[in-house]
């Protein structure tokens, strides 16, 4: 399995104006691997998960591609992304997931009902057993359930249909940590098993603890690409350092200034006007080429 995202964009109309959510994104991810794309809140990183399950609302402009072997998924249709894709190919573990779980339900029903609808030989107590869960907790309902369980109910329905490819999707959200550290380990331990991982987060502690690689995106761009292990050591791009100077186990120095609005992003590079290192030169856009920086 191989994913390969190529100048992907997503453009969303608005009256009078156009938010420029994800611009021109490029990377790989392989089968055993986890991809981390990270940055703040509002950079895009979602936007490009939705891109990628075909899930965007009406007024999205989605241009470039994504090839999932060699399908790709920006130009397939609705049909194929239903039958094929989602959960099939891409199994989605959403933020908050006790949120996404129908409450009047048990969570047994709610893997029984989409091995159904995937076509699967499988029970549900052999899908909670590959999900790390009892088979006695699935006689509960959601709001019976701990945060812990939850999650793994929300990793057994999106390995409901065997998929190659797990979108986590800020997984973390409201968690504690705790809960935090089990719900990378189950993300590694999927990784193990020979599937790809595609971590969405804000949480760069969580990030180092699992991914192989790490994407940098601000204002809707991926500014820096590198393996985990060189990315929290040496980061290149002054935003991707400034990311890791700003948490608590690094000094907790904030990045000055605020990002750009996604409505009026510059032509060149929009961390110039946060960024100490900006010269001339960084009125151009950089291109990327590991890491998007003049100076780097």
């Amino acid at each position: 399995m191989k994913l390969r995202v190529d100048g992907l964009s997503v453009r969303f109309r608005l009256p009078g104006a156009v938010v420029q959510a994800v611009t021109d994104a490029r990377f790989e991810l392989r089968e055993g691997r986890c991809l981390a794309l990270v940055g703040e809140s509002g950079c895009g990183k979602s936007v490009m998960a939705h891109a990628l399950l075909g899930l965007l609302p009406a007024n999205a402009t989605v241009t470039g591609h994504a090839w999932l072997d060699s399908l790709d998924l920006i130009t397939a249709g609705e049909r194929t992304l239903a039958r094929e894709v989602r959960g099939r190919r891409i199994g989605l573990v959403p933020q908050s997931p006790a949120a996404h779980l129908t409450p009047v339900r048990t969570a047994r029903a709610q893997l029984a009902e989409a091995l159904r609808e995937l076509d699967r030989p499988e029970t549900p107590d052999e899908l909670a057993r590959r999900a790390g869960l009892r088979p006695g907790d699935l006689d509960r309902y959601p709001h019976q359930l701990s945060g812990g369980m939850a999650q793994r109910v929300a990793n057994a329905l999106a390995l409901a249909g065997d998929p190659p490819l797990i979108l986590a999707d800020e997984p973390t959200t409201g968690l504690d940590r705790p809960l935090v550290e089990a719900t990378m380990a189950e993300l590694r331990r999927l990784c193990d098993e020979g599937r790809a991982v595609l971590l969405i987060t804000h949480d760069l502690r969580a990030a180092e603890r699992v991914a192989d690689d790490v994407a940098v995106m601000y204002a809707s761009r991926v500014v820096e690409i590198a393996e985990a292990r060189t990315f929290f050591t040496a980061p290149r791009h002054p935003y991707a350092a400034g990311l890791l100077d700003a948490l608590p186990t690094r000094g907790f120095t904030p990045i000055p200034g605020r990002p750009p609005e996604l409505t009026r992003l510059p032509a060149g590079c929009a961390f110039q006007p946060r960024c100490s290192r900006a010269t001339a030169l960084c009125d151009e856009q950089p291109v990327l080429n590991g890491v998007a920086c003049h100076h780097a």
